[in-house]
């Protein structure tokens, strides 16, 4: 099997962000091991880098259709016929539509991906490399702070159900969900294609 430079890609971070609030310090993350530029990659090993990539892709869309759905519903445009054939288009279906059950949904898949990671994947890679510690301990820190961020927007729901100005307030919680996750999962892939690929770990 012939193997090469390492090239996959992790999603840069575009710095935009929706929220006038900050969950964390981002200039304080810290960076892992430099890869040693003379090192070849399989296809295989670019593969579990490059799975990563996948995962965190079907997060980010998902995202932009609760951002859709939301201005749809705000706007008028959208009746419960119409979204339930869109939701239905999704990984995430539901029997009924509503919005609130659509961003409950996605709020457990992002928890369950968060849990799996700090539960098997984190250990792994603190045993493979040691100097991944670092980086490894501040991923499963912002684990913990996201989940709080998802709290926050479990309350926005119940909001929007008992409250006219609802939408508000679950629109402010949904952009600070975005500003967060988007950059964890900018940092989590730039730190960690390259070791999952270098040291087996998937």
């Amino acid at each position: 099997m012939s193997a090469g430079a390492f090239a996959v890609v992790p999603t840069p971070d575009d710095g935009r962000r929706l929220s006038d609030r900050q969950v964390w310090d981002e200039a304080a993350r810290p960076t892992g091991p430099t890869p040693d530029p003379t090192r070849t990659y399989t296809a295989h090993e670019q593969a579990t880098g490059q799975h990563l990539v996948q995962v965190h892709d079907g997060l980010r869309a998902e995202l932009a259709q609760i951002h859709d759905l939301i201005e749809q519903v705000a706007a008028g445009e959208i009746d419960a016929g119409a979204a339930r054939s869109q939701i239905n288009t999704m990984t995430m279906r539901q029997n009924r539509w509503t919005l609130g059950a659509y961003c409950e949904s996605y709020c457990r898949i992002v928890t369950t991906h968060h849990t799996i990671e700090d539960q098997a994947l984190f250990p792994r890679l603190r045993q493979a490399d040691p100097r991944l510690r670092p980086v490894v301990d501040r991923l499963e820190q912002e684990h913990h702070v996201i989940h709080e961020v998802l709290e926050g927007v479990d309350k926005a729901l119940v909001a929007y159900v008992g409250a006219p100005d609802g939408l508000a307030e679950l629109r402010a919680a949904v952009n600070l969900l975005t500003d967060a996750l988007l950059s964890h999962l900018s940092y989590e892939e730039r730190e960690l294609v390259e070791p999952l690929a270098r040291l087996g770990v998937s």
